[in-house]
């Protein structure tokens, strides 16, 4: 339990291990499938091809210029003009899913050296100077590369336009560059060095997806990807892509950089990530896109970050600076603002977007940051008063943990929502939602005694002291069966139920001390029913804190 860590004035609430002392990538991300034909791809694909709604370039932009905010979101009905012929069909193209590791990749080892060079070779672009670099380093054994075209069945036997060809042959090697044998063969046949001149010369955005992909897939091998990151102009190349204002091609670039950062050849990459020109792109297109692909692969990229010790501490203050929080609170706040269907169909994004917001949480200079953010502190406690938060119980978690870290760098916000009985109310009514998950738990128990002692040490006039006992009234059974419901070995106390024992016990403590207020004052004015039921939530404070 991190997040506030060092503090020694008082027990801090739990937080995940702060996320930037994490591993430097040692689980390495699976490339995308292989062995998958276009038809099968499609339906993968499917999802993503109907999104690609933002961000998109104007229709006077030139490719690859920097975008700017008002352009981030645009439909991509506005981008035909600028593409070559042959990319109208763009939105229904296959795109690569990503599998589990157990996958096999048997079906891409046995594929023919010959062919997989073949198809480099159909991606040279037209009048480059690797054509004949090609031919001189990369045909083995003298064979005829027709010939194992005519074996293989190359794309070129069939009646394709130029362009359908070179869309063919990218999407087999974007699926074999997830073998690891068949990526090394790539990679020893100048693959890297076709795939950059492709991305220098091509207007299609669809050309520049599938050279992205294939990159994506090799570099998740640990054992090239070093090489890989020597490639001269290869990490210029790729940051320039950040730039694009065109969804998969972005989807496709920051798949490349989350995979490059989980590997050992990370510095370089990071390095290059540092100035402010990039990182202010990357923002930017946190906060401005709405696409939910695009949204997934930004966050898993800005994850990866995070996890990795010494890229967090590089790229964290100079992400702060230019406005993270600020961003990240975009995205939240946008998703909270959609339609209830809209919602239905986007709660993975919303998912994704409350989880990343729990590991920025967990980091102290960001959870200084987040507390210092008015905005912020309001979308979180509406979100607990919201009426459907019990409906998504990992809703609630999150909301729950995020809050709990803030309040640990931010106490100077307990007196602003300390008097929110309708917060303190919902709070409650989360309890019952979270009996099995610790983290949450103890969370909500550190937040409700921030605000029962401000409670305490502030006091209630006469009209605030009626409404709080009769909400303790009427919530305390939820207090009771979680308490209840949790078995504690005293004599073997964890650190964290420590923490959680001595929270509950100052809760009971400011709850007896408002309920004995308000006895006094009620016991010569009947109502005795409101009366003795205070007493049994009083009783049961006072037997619990014995």
């Amino acid at each position: 339990m991190a997040g506030g860590a060092g503090k020694d004035d008082e027990p801090e609430p739990p937080r995940e291990p702060d996320a930037a002392g994490e591993g430097t990538g040692s689980d390495h991300p699976a490339p995308a499938s292989p062995g998958a034909s276009k038809e099968e791809e499609g339906a993968s694909g499917a999802v993503e091809a109907g999104q690609d709604d933002a961000p998109e370039p104007e229709d006077d932009q030139e490719e690859g210029g920097d975008a700017t905010e008002d352009n981030v979101d645009e439909d991509e009905e506005e981008e035909g003009d600028e593409e070559e012929e042959g990319d109208e069909d763009e939105e229904d193209a296959p795109t690569p899913f990503e599998p589990s590791e157990e996958e096999s990749l048997e079906e891409t080892t046995t594929v023919d050296p010959s062919y997989t060079i073949s198809l480099i070779r159909q991606l040279i672009p037209k009048g480059s100077s690797l054509e004949e670099e090609f031919r001189d380093s990369s045909q083995p054994d003298n064979t005829d590369p027709s010939e194992e075209s005519d074996k293989q069945g190359l794309p070129e036997e069939r009646s394709v336009s130029p362009d359908d060809q070179w869309e063919e042959c990218g999407c087999i090697l974007r699926d074999l560059a997830a073998s690891t044998p068949q990526a090394e063969l790539m990679i020893n046949n100048l693959v890297i060095e076709v795939l950059l001149e492709n991305l220098h010369t091509a207007k299609s955005y669809r050309v520049k997806e599938i050279c992205l992909g294939i990159m994506g897939n090799l570099v998740c091998h640990e054992s090239l990807v070093a090489a890989i990151s020597l490639k001269n102009g290869l990490i210029a190349t790729v940051m320039e892509q950040l730039f694009l204002d065109h969804v998969k091609c972005l989807s496709e670039t920051f798949r490349l950089l989350a995979a490059i950062l989980r590997s050992s050849a990370y510095v370089s990459w990071a390095q290059a990530l540092l100035p402010d020109e990039i990182l202010s792109r990357i923002l930017r297109v946190v906060g401005k896109t709405d696409n939910s692909t695009l949204i997934e692969k930004i966050i898993d990229f800005l994850s990866t970050v995070i996890d990795n010790r010494d890229v967090i501490a590089m790229l964290i203050q100079p992400l702060l600076k230019l406005g993270l929080v600020d961003r990240v609170i975009g995205l939240l706040t946008n998703e909270i603002e959609r339609s209830p269907d809209e919602k239905l169909d986007r709660l993975e994004s919303f998912h994704l977007i409350l989880h990343f917001m729990e590991e920025l949480s967990a980091i102290h200079c960001v959870s200084k940051a987040m507390a210092s953010n008015d905005r912020l502190i309001k979308v979180l406690v509406n979100m607990i008063k919201s009426p459907d938060k019990v409906a998504v119980a990992s809703y609630c978690a999150s909301v729950v943990i995020v809050m709990s870290n803030i309040l640990t760098d931010g106490k100077h916000l307990v007196p602003r929502i300390s008097h929110d009985l309708r917060f303190l109310e919902s709070l409650l009514e989360v309890l019952p939602e979270v009996p099995d998950d610790d983290q949450t738990r103890y969370a909500l128990w550190s937040i409700l005694s921030c605000i029962l002692a401000q409670v305490q040490e502030t006091g209630l006039n006469s009209s605030s002291l009626d409404r709080f006992v009769s909400l303790f009234s009427r919530k305390f059974g939820l207090i009771k069966d979680d308490l209840e419901s949790q078995v504690v070995d005293e004599e073997n106390l964890t650190p964290e139920d420590a923490l959680l024992k001595g929270w509950i016990s100052r809760c009971l403590m400011a709850i007896s001390f408002f309920i004995e207020r308000w006895i006094e004052q009620k016991s010569s004015q009947g109502n005795e029913d409101a009366i003795n039921n205070a007493r049994k939530v009083l009783s049961y404070c006072q037997k619990a804190l014995r």
